[in-house]
């Protein structure tokens, strides 16, 4: 009996002393705007009178399918530790998202700096507060007027401690520049931008780094050279790995993956598993492909014109 009590009662501690993991999400939200005109802002377009007659309904809708979306995402026992957005207006979208949705049961608290960007898009981070405690945040600012650009996103810096282990995380989020609408002018704006989190990433060095963000480039893009010397990608690689993979985004008939997840060496043994795509059926159209929320100037009624990605960190 004596020998019976001692085997349950490994059994048991074993058990408490698994490892959780927690989830780390990062998500392209394609065009999240509110229905009002800020004049500083070339949000026009996103009105109920404007060129996609973005009204009320359709952005309740837009909310209530992405608590959906974070909601599968989550975990047999844990909402998604954080999550990184982009294309996102401003603080009240995330408030009617975190506060006046479904998602509100989650009670995520977010982290968001106005950035420069003609467009009015910007990152921002959500996190619960019961897995991170949010200890500061920054938005490093990309010299793109001083060097002939447009002015676009900033790079938002942010750092927490994870509970209840306590080490402290760094999280970078990015939009970089995309070389597609501008070409070679495109491409020396990602240059700069990646210089500016290069110069980050030095002022990181030793520290554990998560890094999340559309990069508007695929994994074997030239741009990640200086970016790998650093950190080191959970993404696909080989061609191989690339054709096996569908990807985040799909444009032009074709699969990619330009929305990324890199991470410092110090964190390479507490990744859980490879990074996964949110290729959930009510994100998908007939054909398999992300249900956009718009074509062209025309309402589709889909989500995101991106699929989420996430990777599992180990708590111990």
């Amino acid at each position: 009996m004596r020998q019976t009590w001692l085997l349950l009662l490994f059994l048991v501690l074993s058990s408490c002393s698994e490892a959780r993991a927690q989830r780390l999400v990062w998500w392209n939200v394609e065009n999240l705007f509110d229905c009002r005109h800020d004049t500083l802002k070339d949000d026009k377009g996103f009105l109920p009178d404007g060129e996609y007659r973005w009204t009320r309904s359709r952005y309740w809708r837009k909310l209530d399918d992405l608590s959906r979306t974070i909601a599968a995402i989550a975990g047999d026992d844990a909402w998604p530790m954080i999550v990184g957005l982009c294309e996102v207006e401003n603080d009240s979208v995330l408030h009617d998202l975190t506060r006046r949705s479904p998602l509100r049961r989650a009670r995520y608290a977010f982290v968001h700096e106005e950035s420069p960007d003609e467009r009015g898009i910007d990152v921002a981070m959500l996190y619960d507060s019961l897995q991170f405690r949010l200890l500061g945040h920054e938005a490093r600012r990309i010299p793109s007027e001083e060097n002939g650009f447009r002015p676009t996103r900033d790079l938002l810096h942010v750092w927490g401690k994870r509970t209840p282990q306590g080490d402290t995380l760094h999280i970078i989020m990015a939009h970089l520049p995309s070389r597609a609408r501008n070409g070679r002018k495109g491409e020396m704006h990602r240059r700069l931008a990646i210089a500016t989190l290069c110069r980050l990433l030095d002022e990181l060095r030793g520290c554990d780094v998560l890094l999340m963000g559309d990069f508007n480039a695929e994994p074997r893009d030239r741009i990640f050279r200086d970016v790998e010397q650093r950190l080191t990608s959970l993404m696909p690689q080989s061609r191989k790995e690339l054709k096996e993979e569908k990807g985040s985004y799909y444009f032009r008939k074709t699969w990619s993956y330009i929305d990324h997840i890199l991470v410092s060496p110090s964190l390479l043994n507490k990744i859980d598993g490879s990074v996964a795509t949110g290729s959930l059926p009510f994100l998908l159209t007939k054909e398999g492909t992300p249900r956009r929320t718009f074509k062209g100037p025309a309402y589709n009624g889909g989500v995101s014109d991106h699929l989420p990605i996430w990777v599992d960190l180990l708590s111990k």
